[in-house]
C-alpha cells in the first residue's frame, strides 16, 4: 500500500453523528434506508430527524430497515474515486451489518476500474456511536497531517479499544429482532428486568447483566464506565453519550463521569441514530469512549 496524503474518510449513517459535525468535517456518509409505517425514509443524520422518529415511536409508529445493496455502495465509491481521491471507509462491524458483503462487493468491483488509487474497508467491529468515535479520532488525525498509512494503522490498533455500553428500556423491541425470545421479554417487562450490554472484541451485542428497574440500570452503566476510566488518564480524553428519547438519562451519566473526573475532555451528547433505534426503541442509553480494553463490566 502506497502512502498517499491525497484521501478522504467516509463512512455510513449507522456512525450516528450529528449531521452538523459530518458537514463541518467534510465527512461523505452512506445513508441507510428505513421505513416508518410502510413509508420509505432515508437517514439524514439530523437531530430534528432523530428526534420527530423517537416520539413517532413513542406513539406506536413501526419502524423496519433495510440493507444497502451492491450497486448503492459501487455509486457511493465512484463518485468519491473520480474525484481523484483515496478512500478510507468505515462501516458498521461486518457482525452487526447485513450490508456488509454487499460493501465487500463494490469494493472488489470498483478497484479494478480505479488501480491508481486506493480503498480501504475496515471491518471496525464498532457499530453506532463507537464507529462514530473510531471517525472522529482518525478524521483528526488526518486532519493534523497524517497520511493514509498511518490513519489505517491508528485504527486498525485502536478499533478494539472503543467500550461500547448500552441499556435499554423496552425488551419488546429487542424481542422484535431476535436478541431476545418472545418468554424472556414478556417476563422481562412484567418484572422490569433492563438489561445492560457491551460490544465485545468480536463486534457483537452482548449482554453484560441484567438489573431490575431503569434507575439500576443507569448504575450499572455507570459502574461499568468508571471502572473503564478509573484504569486509564483520561485527562482530555472524549467520549459520547447518546440517547434515544431520554436525554435527562445521558445528561445524569454525563455530569456524574464529569464529577469524579473533572480532567475528562469533552463529552457529546447527541440522539441515536435512527437505523440502530429501529431495532433497541426509545429510551436506548450508550456510552462510548477509549478504554484499554473491552469487558463485560
Amino acid at each position: 500500500m502506497k502512502s498517499v496524503k491525497n484521501y478522504t474518510i467516509a463512512t455510513a449513517s449507522t456512525a450516528d453523528l450529528p449531521r452538523t459535525y459530518l458537514d463541518e468535517h467534510h465527512i461523505p456518509f452512506i445513508p441507510y434506508s428505513f421505513t416508518v409505517n410502510s413509508e420509505p425514509e432515508t437517514d439524514d443524520c439530523r437531530e430534528e430527524s432523530r428526534a420527530a422518529i423517537y416520539a413517532g415511536m413513542r406513539k406506536g409508529d413501526v419502524l423496519t430497515t433495510s440493507m444497502i445493496n451492491e450497486f448503492v455502495y459501487y455509486d457511493f465509491f465512484k463518485e468519491l474515486l473520480d474525484r481523484g481521491e483515496n478512500v478510507i471507509f468505515l462501516d458498521m462491524s461486518v457482525k452487526m451489518s447485513v450490508s456488509f458483503e454487499n460493501c465487500k462487493k463494490a469494493a472488489e468491483s470498483i478497484r479494478t476500474e480505479y488501480p491508481g488509487q486506493e480503498l480501504y474497508v475496515m471491518d471496525t467491529r464498532c457499530i453506532s456511536g463507537g464507529l462514530g468515535l473510531l471517525v472522529m479520532k482518525m478524521v483528526e488525525l488526518k486532519e493534523q497531517g497524517a497520511d493514509f498509512d498511518t490513519v489505517i494503522r491508528w485504527g486498525e490498533e485502536n478499533k478494539l479499544k472503543i467500550a461500547h455500553r448500552f441499556t435499554v428500556d423496552d425488551l419488546n423491541y429487542l424481542k422484535r429482532g431476535g436478541r431476545v425470545s418472545n418468554a424472556a421479554a414478556l417476563v422481562g417487562s412484567a418484572l422490569g428486568v433492563k438489561p445492560v450490554l457491551y460490544v465485545p472484541d468480536e463486534g457483537t451485542l452482548n449482554v453484560a447483566s441484567k438489573v431490575r428497574g431503569r434507575r439500576n440500570a443507569l448504575r450499572a452503566i455507570s459502574d461499568a464506565v468508571l471502572n473503564d476510566l478509573s484504569q486509564l488518564d483520561v485527562t482530555g480524553q472524549e467520549m459520547l453519550i447518546l440517547h434515544a428519547d431520554c436525554l435527562a438519562d445521558a445528561e445524569y451519566v454525563r455530569d456524574l463521569v464529569k464529577e469524579i473526573h473533572p480532567e475528562m475532555g469533552e463529552i457529546r451528547i447527541s440522539s441515536l441514530g435512527v437505523v440502530i433505534g429501529a431495532h433497541t426503541g426509545p429510551g436506548l442509553l450508550a456510552i462510548f469512549y477509549l478504554c484499554n480494553g473491552r469487558t463485560p463490566k
